[in-house]
């Protein structure tokens, strides 16, 4: 049975099919922006990601495929999850044609649905601080390493198009040493759920 919404729950957009994410991580990355990500009924508005690309050092893609990497090198519109820093559990959408391995890494939610379950996996009460983070999402949406090579468009997982225009803002992205100047970072321009803000 799902967690029940918020009474003021936003309407949800078209079903995102996996279709969806063979293209261009640079286009489907600000199209992300606005979007709903639910596991088991629990989450909410996309509000920041951002792009890696396998030419680039940042992406763990970036020297060839590994046991923990396989499936950024596997068809699109599927889940990358990973271990950060050995503690957090991080999600990505994999995108482009078989063999990119080029994925999005879903940085922040504004929390539509499940609220309270969040509210228990992560010990907090402040909607704002439930979801503004990779790891602090995933452990609100009781995202593990059990997701991982799971499609984007079927259960648990279900990701829904945004329903209104957004004004995304872009720049650079965060907690990397590598390819630290490109401004692959996008998200919901004032929003107050982000990890961090972006530079006016």
């Amino acid at each position: 049975m799902a967690p029940k919404s918020n009474p003021s729950t936003p309407r949800l957009g078209k079903t995102l099919k996996r279709a969806f994410f063979a293209r261009n991580v640079h286009e489907v990355a600000p199209d992300l922006i606005g979007a709903t990500m639910l596991v088991d009924g629990v989450g909410g508005i996309i509000v920041e990601v951002e792009a890696y690309h396998h030419t680039e050092p940042a992406a763990h893609s970036y020297n060839g495929p590994t046991p923990r990497n396989q499936v950024m090198f596997g068809p699109p519109g599927f889940a990358y999850v990973y271990r950060s820093y050995g503690i957090h559990w991080c999600v990505n959408f994999v995108c482009e044609e078989e063999g990119s391995a080029s994925a999005v890494l879903i940085r922040a939610l504004e929390p539509t649905h499940g609220i309270s379950a969040m509210r228990r996996r992560r010990h907090l009460d402040d909607v704002h601080a439930l979801c503004s983070g990779p790891g602090k999402l995933t452990e609100a949406l009781g995202i593990t390493i059990a997701h991982n090579a799971l499609p984007l468009d079927r259960p648990p997982i279900a990701l829904h198009a945004r329903t209104a225009e957004v004004e995304v803002a872009a720049g650079i992205r965060i907690g990397i040493t590598k390819a630290v100047e490109l401004p692959w970072r996008y998200g919901v321009k004032g929003s107050k759920f982000l990890s961090k803000p972006f530079p006016k």
